[in-house]
């Protein structure tokens, strides 16, 4: 239990457009995830995974920190945050590092130098680069290297895949998470977070798409070789399903989302017992009536359109035919009843629904393994793994430990001040008195 105890606690928040979730927690001694906390509480303030309104989106992020720290029994102050939305974008760019001394083996400082140099690269106005991943690296045109450390050459080569997005996005969620009086620690882009959490080393390397279905947005990330080879953001999700029997059923927006939730199905032809759904009417008017058929015709339209979008991105990247390990399907929008069939029908591509449990130590709370978490599981693992690596420092203490600092600091300041006052008083003295008694007389005297 000694290793446990020093192992620092981590808080990730993950900021969606249909939930703001906050989950603390840390590595035990087998390695595994002990999750201490989770906050959840409903997001008003983000459209499409990019805030838009930063009172409500504040309010909401404060809440479900608090509830974290309510039930983890400790207060925190640096957050791991989360990037998504419509504005995301990713290219690939060839960089390459010439070395003076060919002989002596290639180091971390080799690869981190060739890495910043893609920073370096001209953007659109507005555009910042969130991540920069290797591919493969090329030495001494010596191709399809992962790991070039240890080897030695004169000319490095290396593809990257480069993911970018709008400056104003990423300052608003850091302008969010500081008025609620929190500090960023590093900010992931939330399909490769989800990705840590969902999916195997194996299917990683066999080659597999994430699609992650949100609220706003549906984030695509294809792996092969265990290498992210291409991201995309679709921006279509749940609330556009829920938008569609809105106006399709001609009912209210909460009433269009519970019918979704309770009674929807991707997949039309699964339903065999065609009840009829009856919604009360508005202020004394008939009650409504709607078939669970139809209600599943309007799922499903909107459904496909999403997958054919998810086709159409695979196709672009060019790993249509190497996804051995099919599509992995998350978020919020994976718990539509039916979604891997229908999937595997209009994708021909075999499909699993991936819940955020692999990593988790043994007794985790039941409402954990749940589609809708990945996200939140998977920064706080990323979050956890750049502490342990060193990228970023564990500052997490309890405001206990941080008022005993801020109570103790002024006094040990005021002392040496007084110190210093004091001495510079002697010294002025001492220094008047010399300069006295060393002046020549004056010739009046």
């Amino acid at each position: 239990m000694k290793e446990t105890k020093t192992n620092p606690i981590v808080v990730a928040l993950d900021i969606g457009t249909t939930k703001v979730c906050a989950i603390a927690g840390r590595k035990n001694e087998y390695g595994k995830l002990e999750v201490l906390g989770i906050g959840k509480v409903n997001s008003e303030g983000v459209m499409r995974g990019v805030v838009s309104n930063i009172e409500k989106t504040v309010r909401a992020i404060s809440d479900a920190v608090q509830a974290a720290e309510r039930n983890a029994g400790q207060e925190f102050d640096v957050v791991h945050v989360g990037i998504a939305g419509q504005h995301i974008k990713s290219l690939q760019h060839r960089g390459m590092l010439t070395r003076e001394a060919g002989h002596v083996e290639i180091n971390q400082s080799d690869i981190e130098k060739i890495i910043s140099d893609m920073h370096k690269l001209v953007l659109p106005p507005g555009d910042k680069i969130i991540h920069v991943i290797p591919q493969e690296y090329t030495i001494d045109h010596e191709q399809g290297i992962v790991d070039p450390i240890g080897m030695c050459g004169n000319r490095l080569e290396a593809n990257f895949h480069v993911i970018t997005g709008q400056i104003t996005a990423s300052n608003n969620i850091h302008r969010c998470v500081e008025r609620a009086g929190l500090e960023v620690a590093n900010m992931t882009l939330e399909p490769i977070a989800s990705a840590t959490a969902v999916l195997s080393k194996e299917e990683k390397e066999a080659g597999v798409a994430l699609v992650d279905i949100g609220g706003g947005t549906t984030d695509i990330t294809i792996f092969q070789d265990g290498i992210i080879r291409h991201t995309a953001v679709i921006p279509f999700g749940g609330h556009v399903i829920t938008q569609d029997i809105k106006e399709g059923c001609t009912v209210m927006s909460e009433q269009a989302e519970k019918l979704k939730v309770k009674f929807g199905s991707a997949l039309a032809d699964e339903v065999y017992d065609n009840r009829i759904i009856t919604i009360p009417g508005l202020k004394g008017r008939d009650p409504k009536e709607i078939s669970e058929k139809n209600l599943a015709l309007i799922i499903q339209a909107r459904v496909e359109e999403i997958l054919d979008y998810v086709v159409w991105e695979i196709r672009r990247s060019g790993f249509e035919n190497k996804l051995i390990a099919g599509i992995v399907m998350t978020g919020g929008g994976a718990l539509l009843k039916d979604i891997e069939k229908l999937t595997e029908f209009h994708t021909a591509i075999s499909c699993r629904i991936g819940i955020p449990v692999e990593h988790l130590a043994h007794g985790y709370s039941e409402r954990l393994s749940s589609p809708i978490y990945s996200t939140a599981v998977g920064l706080l693992l990323k979050g956890i793994s750049d502490v342990e690596s060193g990228k970023v420092v564990s500052t997490q203490k309890s405001k206990v430990e941080e008022s005993i600092i801020e109570a103790e600091t002024p006094a040990a300041d005021a002392v040496t001040e007084d110190k210093e006052e004091k001495g510079s008083w002697f010294d002025g003295i001492f220094k008047k008195t010399k300069e006295w008694f060393e002046a020549e007389p004056d010739s009046e005297y």
